[in-house]
């Protein structure tokens, strides 16, 4: 078959064609496809607008303009505000915006009150002058958080729940301090967003920006790239978690709604009238405690306590009359700067509980009270007064001494004084308990084991209340035996009423009498001088330690 010239002319217009054609196929494709992105793209902006419409916010722009940005650097960013408020709902009842520049001083350019219209605030960003000088970001917050907040300036009063947000955008370190003014504009309800362009310090900016900050802080390799936090930033100011500013008022727990939010309490607790704070339930007055006396509520539920002549049962809730007969019962309070007049105060208070389950008379208990600190000070001898309500008005007249600690003396007190006939105890033919009650927090430990010895070999039952973490090592050497029955230990004060029912169910069971407080002589003295033992072998340990360390020394040297 022969091929001419012109067949061959025919072949490559075929080609051609064919060609043109799959161009334009393709073409065809890219276009439907960009209209396709388009219209997301679109749908997006709107979904994002919708969310603005009708929001109510005063918004802060913070703007660095400090010399490290270049003039190029400070068009994008007057591009980036103007792209934000494009999407804002701008109005007196809705959105208002106000925008401070900060070099080496700041500059409001304009307030929340100045603009009701996109188009005035969007000149107003276009006509922005670079300031070109230092980085005072500290000094930028201050200034939003104290005047462009300010009611005189166009911000909503904080009670009329309109969230309150500042967005800051900077490139370099601050000259200043920032993390305690940022501190104290948050807590003021105001919250941050931090946007860091380039070498900008990311530990600032956390520091500025509010909390969760993956949410409130954003950083960009550089300027050109600010655009593409956008529709992340418009979002998440438009959707502002009014629960996330601390201004809500909330007592306890914030839930948010749309538009706004409501308080709730944890258990047992319920809402106040103001619908903000919150008050524990009263389950003592909602009779739910099952006392059997009186029910008196705690800061964290409620206790309960019998009256007078009566004392608690182990389960905390029925009573038994006190049946403690006679014996002769002396306080010994530490009144040392260590404790605090506050916490003296509770000792007191203490005493008072115990004094009210006993029966006070000239034939049945008879009570005292020393205070001890640098010097040991009889506040009233057991001869002195014959009823509860006696012995409960002159604890409440002692003075709190506040000077050292010397437990060492009050426990010399208890045995060379305080059980004396002369100062109203029984005599031994008597055969009537002799109790000291010595409250301490441990601070001291001179001459403690060898006085509460001496003490107890005369028959006096020493209870031992201690509280803080110094007292529990001084409480064995002062207790009697058991010391499960006789020593009482908390880690704090809060805990006091609790040890002192305690303490006045164990008095009121009964005490020991002389004869049988004598079998535990034995023990005591057992104890004691093993003590003195350990003690000396570990004196004399560190001694030869020490030589040894010397020698060393010395041929170290050599």
């Amino acid at each position: 078959m022969k091929v001419t010239l012109r067949d061959v002319f025919l072949l490559l217009l075929l080609g051609v064609a064919l060609a043109e054609d799959r161009a334009l196929a393709r073409q065809a494709q890219h276009t439907k496809q960009s209209r396709v992105d388009k219209g997301m793209e679109a749908t997006v902006q709107q979904d994002i607008e919708e969310q603005c419409v009708g929001k109510a916010l005063d918004l802060v722009f913070i703007i660095d303009s400090s010399r490290s940005i270049l003039p190029p650097d400070f068009e994008r960013v007057k591009e980036f505000i103007n792209n934000i408020l494009k999407f804002l709902d701008v109005g007196a009842d809705n959105t208002r915006v106000g925008l401070v520049l900060y070099g080496s001083t700041v500059e409001s350019v304009f307030a929340l009150k100045t603009h009701k219209k996109v188009e005035d605030m969007m000149r107003a960003v276009k006509d922005m002058v670079h300031l070109a000088t230092g980085t005072m970001t500290g000094l930028a917050i201050e200034y939003t958080m104290n005047v462009a907040f300010s009611t005189r300036e166009g911000a909503r009063p904080l009670d009329g729940n309109v969230p309150r947000v500042a967005i800051i955008v900077t490139d370099g370190r601050p000259q200043d301090k920032v993390a305690e003014v940022a501190a104290q504009a948050r807590d003021l309800g105001i919250l941050i967003f931090a946007v860091g362009v380039g070498r900008v310090d990311m530990d600032t900016l956390r520091l500025i920006g509010s909390e969760p900050h993956e949410k409130h802080v954003f950083f960009v390799q550089n300027f050109s790239m600010i655009q593409t936090l956008l529709s992340g930033f418009q979002t998440k100011i438009c959707d502002t978690d009014l629960c996330g500013v601390i201004g809500h008022g909330c007592e306890q727990i914030c839930i948010s709604t749309p538009g706004s939010y409501i308080c709730k309490c944890k258990k047992g607790f319920i809402l106040n009238k103001d619908q903000k704070t919150c008050r524990r339930i009263d389950v003592c007055v909602l009779a739910r405690h099952n006392c059997e006396h009186d029910c008196v509520t705690t800061e964290d539920s409620y206790l309960c306590r019998c009256r007078k002549g009566y004392l608690l049962n182990p389960d905390g809730k029925t009573c038994q009359q006190c049946t403690s007969g006679a014996m002769d019962l002396v306080f010994f309070i530490d009144g040392s700067k260590s404790l605090g007049a506050k916490n003296f105060q509770a000792v007191k208070q203490s005493v008072d509980n115990i004094v009210d389950g006993l029966e006070v008379a000239p034939n049945a208990t008879r009570v005292g009270l020393v205070q001890y600190s640098t010097k040991v000070r009889t506040e009233f001898p057991l001869r002195r007064y014959s009823t509860v309500n006696e012995v409960k008005a002159a604890v409440s007249q002692a003075k709190y001494i506040g000077r050292g600690s010397m437990t060492g003396l009050a426990l010399r007190q208890i045995f060379k004084s305080s059980f004396r006939v002369a100062e109203g105890a029984r005599t031994l033919s008597e055969n009537v308990p002799k109790i000291a009650i010595v409250f301490t927090d441990g601070r001291e430990h001179v001459d403690i084991a060898g006085w509460a010895a001496n003490a107890k070999r005369n028959g006096i039952s020493i209870y031992a209340v201690g509280v803080g973490k110094r007292a529990h090592e001084e409480l064995q050497q002062i207790a009697s035996f058991p010391q499960d029955e006789y020593l009482y230990y908390a880690k704090d004060f809060g805990t006091m009423d609790e040890m002192a029912e305690k303490l006045k169910l164990q008095i009121c069971k009964g005490n020991p009498s002389l004869a049988d407080q004598c079998k535990c002589e034995a023990i005591v003295s057992f104890q004691i001088n093993a003590n003195e033992k350990i003690r000396t072998l570990t004196h004399g340990l560190e001694e030869v330690m020490n030589r040894l360390k010397t020698v060393e020394n010395y041929f170290k040297a050599k």
